[in-house]
C-alpha cells in the first residue's frame, strides 16, 4: 500500500513559491492597445472568463483594451442573465460573465458584441446586451482585427466550439 508522506495543509497554507517572478511587469506605453477576440461558448468550460480577466489586468497594465465577442462569445454580454429572476445569482458565479463584463467596463474597456450571432444563432436583440455593450456589424469583426493589425496592438484570440 503506498504511504503519503508530508503534513495535511491547512486554509492560508502556501503550496507553491507564489514570490517568484520570471519576467519583468511590463505596463502599457502611451497609446498602446490590446483586442482580445472571443468566439467561444459561455459556461462550457473557463476560457470566457479566463480572458475577460486577462483583459481585465491587460486594461488596468495601461494598454487600451477591447473585447470583441463573436460567435457563441456575444452570449457573454447577455443582460437578460438570471434565476429566478434576471439578476438573480442562482449559484455563486452564475453571472461570474456579466460582473467581469461589468467590471472591465467600469475601468474604461470596450465590449463590442456581433449582431449577427447575437440575433441569428441565439435570438438576442440589441436591448437585451449588457449596458455599454457595442452592438456591432459582422463585417466589423474581421475590421476589427485589421484595425489592430494596423495599430501594431497587442491581439488575443480565442476560438472553441
Amino acid at each position: 500500500m503506498v504511504q503519503i508522506v508530508g503534513e495535511r495543509v491547512s486554509p492560508g497554507d502556501a503550496i507553491v513559491d507564489y514570490e517568484d517572478k520570471v519576467f519583468d511587469d511590463i505596463q502599457a506605453e502611451t497609446g498602446e492597445k490590446a483586442y482580445i477576440f472571443m468566439h467561444t461558448v459561455p459556461f462550457e468550460g473557463s476560457v470566457g472568463l479566463v480572458n475577460m480577466l486577462t483583459a481585465t489586468r491587460v486594461n488596468r497594465k495601461g494598454f487600451d483594451t477591447s473585447i470583441v465577442l463573436f460567435g457563441p462569445g456575444s452570449l457573454m454580454a447577455s443582460a437578460s442573465r438570471g434565476f429566478p429572476k434576471v439578476g438573480d445569482e442562482a449559484f455563486p458565479g452564475a453571472l461570474g460573465y456579466n460582473k467581469q463584463l461589468t467590471t472591465f467596463m467600469n475601468e474604461g474597456g470596450k465590449v463590442y458584441a456581433c449582431r449577427f450571432s447575437a440575433a441569428m444563432l441565439y435570438g438576442m436583440r440589441e436591448v437585451d446586451m449588457m449596458e455599454g455593450v457595442k452592438p456591432i456589424n459582422p463585417l466589423d469583426v474581421l475590421d476589427a482585427q485589421l484595425t489592430a493589425r494596423r495599430e501594431g496592438a497587442l491581439v488575443m484570440q480565442t476560438w472553441t466550439v
